[in-house]
């Protein structure tokens, strides 16, 4: 078992100003993996301050030395690819595969795409006599979840370095070893001293010390819709800006005429990645009403051949969920999907067998689920897939947008121009065609109860940035 009981601030590794500890749970053996060091305000209070003073020079750097410091911090970054993979799957139950193929390298993606980005971004623009000039808005404070946490971590980090911000990082205290990495990278990597600063600790504290700090100006959040609310609420009072990624209840749209045995397979296995922990998995399953059946089965068949076992066995195809308290939820929402009368097709409650030990969910699959369950209506966050029923197109969109939320959507369809037709009438901030991957070029983010704001590229530079307009700059062009 490790101890990390400092926090990364001005450039230097700190002892805390509190004495409170949390273990760090693996969640695949619930055996304590290492423990950490919980901040409190006084800590919130010299990393900012190391911040703000970084500002002062940061700030003014130029384009090209900020494309030189994101090239040194991708060299650093992929000679710690293996630590960082191993770290995922200890502290949030990733299987081996999936962190060394996506969850670690997710961080090479974001620093790449932020990288292009820089490049080409346009931070001036004259309009007649007046220069229009985007400029780094000041001290971010970062807050980050467990569920993919090196993707959430340099996907705001990475923006904040290319637009000349300054930063505090908190990331969840339940998955927070790959975050000390990430910061041992961007010291090796020669990131100037309070530029990037890192202090664990758990929302209520250390987090709400974060909203409402004066120093702060602009908080990236994501996480919970519930904890969304907080830091908003936290961050009224200094009108500092927010940008808020949250939670999901993604309709996946199969209309009439696309190959179902394809389909439904590939609707199963993207609902389960990750064990299920992705904001933006694909959880409610749309199809006609006259395949409900049919569908069924063949999710059946899929949902069998998705092992759950030990995150380092080669066979594994999802690990256990983080942490315990994901557990009950989880299960307390599989018992209430069958008290509610949606069909459990396969899974169920408890744990798998043979896996008495770890946070372990069968993957579950119900039918003939309704809209207005409360496992259809929820983010469960977790292995569990609803199967609902429509009537045509036009019942089938109505479902879709029938949620508090708008993160994505998906739609499948023989004919490219009517999936294109539907998506376009989805209220979600993006929209998979056709089991179209994710690009990390393009924007990420959702409307209604999903979110403010966009991450990813160079959309994800706009929030870190405010804009002046310097009237009579170019007297020439009268």
């Amino acid at each position: 078992m490790s101890h990390y009981h400092e926090f990364y601030i001005n450039g230097e590794w700190v002892q805390p100003k509190g004495d409170r500890t949390i273990d760090v749970i693996n969640p695949a053996t619930e055996q304590v993996a290492a423990t950490i060091a919980l901040g409190n305000k006084e800590d919130v209070d010299l990393a900012v301050e190391a911040a703000r003073n970084a500002f002062t020079t940061f700030s003014q750097t130029t384009r090209e030395e900020r494309i030189a410091l994101l090239e040194r911090v991708m060299e650093v970054f992929m000679k710690r690819l293996p630590d960082v993979a191993e770290a995922i799957s200890i502290e949030m139950g990733a299987p081996a595969k999936l962190s060394k193929t996506a969850q670690a390298p997710s961080g090479i993606g974001h620093f790449s795409a932020a990288l292009d980005a820089l490049k080409e971004f346009k931070f001036e623009e004259e309009m007649g006599t007046t220069l229009v000039v985007k400029e780094p808005i000041g001290v971010c404070g970062l807050i980050t979840p467990w569920n993919w946490p090196m993707n959430q971590m340099t996907c705001k980090v990475a923006p904040a370095l290319a637009t000349g911000c300054t930063m505090v990082l908190k990331p969840s205290e339940v998955a927070p070893l790959s975050a000390l990495i990430l910061a041992e990278v961007l010291h090796e990597a020669g990131v100037p001293p309070g530029v990037f600063n890192l202090v664990n600790g758990d929302g209520p504290t250390v987090g709400a010390a974060m909203s409402s700090h004066p120093g702060i100006d602009m908080m990236s959040f994501t996480g919970s819709t519930a904890a969304g609310r907080m830091v908003m609420k936290s961050g009224a009072d200094t009108i500092k800006r927010v940008a808020l990624e949250l939670g999901g209840k993604s309709a996946n749209i199969l209309l009439d005429d696309v190959d179902f045995e394809k389909m439904v397979g590939h609707a199963v296995m993207s609902c389960m990645n990750n064990t299920g922990q992705s904001c933006n998995a694909p959880t409610r399953l749309l199809v006609p009403n006259n395949r409900m059946d049919e569908v069924a089965a063949i999710a059946n068949a899929v949902a069998a051949k998705v092992k759950a076992g030990d995150p380092n066995a080669s066979d594994t195809v999802i690990g256990p969920v983080a942490s315990e308290t994901q557990w009950k939820k989880i299960q307390g929402l599989i018992k209430e999907g069958i008290e509610e009368g949606a069909k459990l097709v396969t899974g169920g409650p408890d744990r798998p067998e043979g896996l008495e030990t770890g946070f372990y969910v069968k993957p579950t699959v119900f039918s003939h689920v309704t809209n207005d369950m409360h496992i259809a209506r929820e983010e469960i966050f977790g292995p569990v897939l609803s199967i609902i029923g429509y009537e045509d197109e036009e019942d089938a969109i109505r479902i879709a947008n029938d949620t508090v939320y708008g993160l994505s959507g998906y739609v499948s369809s023989s004919n490219l121009d009517r999936a294109r037709n539907v998506a376009r009438r989805i209220r979600t901030g993006m929209v998979h065609l056709n089991g179209a991957p994710l690009d990390n070029k393009a924007p990420f983010g959702g409307y209604k109860e999903s979110g403010i704001g966009r991450e990813w590229g160079h959309y994800g530079f706009e929030d870190f940035l405010e804009v002046k307009s310097i009237f009579g700059y170019n007297v020439a062009a009268k």
